[in-house]
């Protein structure tokens, strides 16, 4: 007999299944309900927020682009200051077509080296003057004021060099700032530009840990603002400053070589004058050696002159001594004192004071003609002494020839036996060296 299978589990009340589907269906509905409000609110932040993500993809890429912009702009304006700024420094110190006041600068002041040379050989020269010729004249004061110009116009250029060199350094340093401002501006518009061109198919964009982290060193706008415009200004007013200094420099080098010039004329004006005054002076010696020469020829003449009637009238005197001492042998009363006795004292008294006289004249000339003698030798001296100071005089003039004539061109001829220059002289000149 079979027999019936009951399910050992507990048992519900209708009432309670009843309730429980009914449960189960209002939940399923509410749990619709729910599921399509968040449907709704979920697409309406989809495209609020899809809205907001290309709003500000596209306004910081507007503002990636100003940004670039404006740095751009900032590196142009350093570009340019960085080319004037090397066009400025190769203006003052290296070969440029419109510049090199630095190296102009060394030039002129080993130009001044000659001068100065010249300057001191010509005194050096004329230190072998000869008694009174070795005279403090206009000459010697023009050269020691040449020397005393040359040195200060080399003091005044060596501390325009020494300024120049100075603000050269200077110079440097404000384009390495402003090249280090440029090099970090290349690089931001290499990043910034790089930045721009991303896109969401770029290959390389992932997430990054802290991105938004604000980095040592971070400065605000108006800080980079103000370091760049440091730099432009700063850069601008050593320009400035370096044009004002290449100005002063061109200044002081037309100024010192204007003093140069001025002073060389007015040293060679000066030679000029005294050569003049020598030779006048020259020409005056030898017109009273001349007329000293005839002098003494013409009291030659007269001593011997003089000497020859002296001896006449000894053998006067000698006839006259004679003709009394025959008479003191007369006879007798014929010894008598008569008047060819008177005549003869009488001539020789004459006679002796007439030797006398002749005598006292002879030793007179004698005496003026050893001072004769002994002042031609003292105006021959002076002669040779001018002829000497002539031409060391003239070979000073010949020396600063250098001053005026290029150096490729002055080729002295000079002997290598005397080591003087081999020049036709005038007639004068050729005296002064026969003396000399």
């Amino acid at each position: 007999m079979a027999t019936l299978s009951v399910k050992p589990s507990p048992r519900f009340r209708l009432p309670d299944w009843q309730t429980s589907s009914y449960l189960l269906s209002t939940n399923a509905e509410r749990q619709r309900d729910a599921s399509h409000q968040i449907r709704q609110e979920a697409r309406v932040l989809r495209n609020e927020t899809n809205n907001q993500t290309i709003w500000d993809e596209h306004d910081n890429r507007t503002r990636l682009a100003e940004r670039i912009d404006t740095v751009s702009r900032w590196k142009e304006m350093l570009d340019k200051c960085l080319t004037d700024l090397d066009a400025e420094i190769d203006a003052l110190a290296q070969a440029g077509s419109q510049g090199r006041m630095k190296e102009s600068a060394e030039q002129n002041l080993q130009a001044k080296n000659l001068p100065l040379d010249v300057a001191i050989e010509c005194l050096t020269l004329r230190e072998s003057r000869r008694d009174i010729d070795v005279v403090k004249d206009p000459v010697e004061e023009e050269l020691h004021k040449e020397v005393e110009v040359i040195e200060a116009t080399k003091k005044a250029l060596q501390q325009k060099i020494s300024q120049a060199f100075e603000k050269l350094f200077l110079l440097q340093e404000a384009r390495q700032r402003l090249n280090s401002d440029h090099r970090g501006k290349m690089e931001t518009l290499d990043i910034d530009r790089g930045c721009l061109s991303l896109n969401l198919t770029s290959p390389n964009i992932s997430l990054k840990i802290n991105p938004t982290r604000v980095p040592n060193g971070s400065t605000s706008l108006q800080q980079w603002d103000d370091f760049s415009r440091f730099n432009k200004d700063h850069g601008e007013a050593e320009m400035k400053k370096a044009i004002e200094l290449r100005e002063a420099i061109a200044l002081t080098i037309a100024e010192t070589n204007n003093e140069l010039e001025a002073q060389r004329v007015a040293t060679e004006f000066a030679f000029r004058k005294r050569l003049r005054e020598m030779e006048k002076l020259y020409s005056e010696l030898k017109w009273q050696e001349k007329n000293t020469l005839e002098e003494i020829a013409e009291l030659h003449e007269d001593i011997r002159h003089l000497e020859e009637d002296l001896r006449r009238k000894l053998q006067n005197l000698k006839l006259c001594h004679t003709r009394l001492e025959a008479r003191t042998y007369r006879p007798s009363v014929e010894l008598c004192r008569d008047q060819a006795q008177y005549g003869l004292t009488d001539e020789v008294h004459q006679l002796e004071a007439t030797i006398a006289a002749l005598k006292q004249k002879l030793a007179q000339a004698q005496d003026a003609l050893d001072a004769l003698y002994k002042h031609l030798a003292r105006l021959q001296a002076d002669i040779a002494c001018k002829a000497n100071s002539m031409l060391l005089d003239t070979k000073c003039m010949d020396t600063r020839r250098k001053l005026t004539v290029p150096a490729e061109k002055f080729v002295p001829e000079v002997d290598t036996f005397t080591r003087t220059t081999n020049r036709t002289l005038s007639p004068l000149k050729t005296c002064q060296l026969e003396l000399a």
